[in-house]
């Protein structure tokens, strides 16, 4: 099994154990490897791969028990999201994203710790030194900041849902920016926007947070849109 590269990771590392227990490898009913084992497997640290586990048992498909570990009792989920995103249009995801993560913002600014701030600040940082690289990292880097206030929400079913839109959006939004041409004139769009999002989140301001959310992505659905 080869380490799980970065962006989103907790998202990468929910998939990967996801692929081993559809496949059968990790069939219902098999106690998972304990964590000091999976998480330097899939090379990554223990709370990410805590993280995972968190969505993968808001999808049904782990269960952890008391004492005995983390077993496997289901081979699918109770819905295929996945599938289903697939299957939608961009504009159609992009509609319910903006209602799951306006509202996650609000609980950010809410509940955000100072160790969810720093992983924002981080976020942030990656998302500006992103700038200079190309379209695909531009994204990644982008949907890494959106995580990071999903992720400081603290609701996993939030998490969870969000994490089932990242494929269909990471590869929307990739040929949103190519065919628009949107990084020619502005290499960072969205800059001022994303630093007001973070700053009302660390000033724990969730009616701020909210506004500056919404505003930010129903400017990228009206792209969508006309495209």
């Amino acid at each position: 099994m080869d380490p799980v590269s970065p962006s989103p990771l907790v998202a990468q590392v929910a998939e990967r154990v996801r692929d081993r227990i559809s496949s059968g490898e990790w069939g219902v009913g098999t106690k998972l490897p304990g964590e000091h084992k999976l998480a330097p497997l899939l090379g990554v640290s223990r709370p990410t791969l805590r993280e995972a586990m968190r969505i993968l048992a808001g999808a049904g498909l782990v269960e952890s028990r008391q004492g005995a570990g983390v077993f496997v009792v289901a081979a699918e989920p109770k819905v295929n999201w996945a599938v289903q995103l697939r299957r939608a249009e961009l504009s159609e995801v992009y509609e319910v994203r903006v209602a799951l993560e306006v509202e996650a913002a609000r609980l950010a600014a809410a509940r955000r710790t100072d160790d969810d701030l720093t992983a924002i600040d981080a976020a942030m940082r990656r998302r500006v030194e992103a700038a200079g690289e190309d379209d695909a990292a531009f994204v990644d880097a982008d949907i890494a900041l959106h995580a990071a206030i999903v992720a400081a929400a603290h609701n996993p079913i939030l998490l969870n849902l969000f994490t089932e839109f990242l494929p269909v959006l990471r590869d929307g939004l990739i040929d949103l920016v190519r065919l628009l041409d949107l990084r020619a004139q502005l290499p960072n769009p969205g800059e001022d926007s994303h630093a007001a999002l973070v700053a009302a989140v660390g000033a724990q301001d969730p009616e701020a947070a909210e506004r500056t959310l919404r505003r930010e992505l129903r400017n990228t659905l009206a792209l969508l849109r006309r495209d």
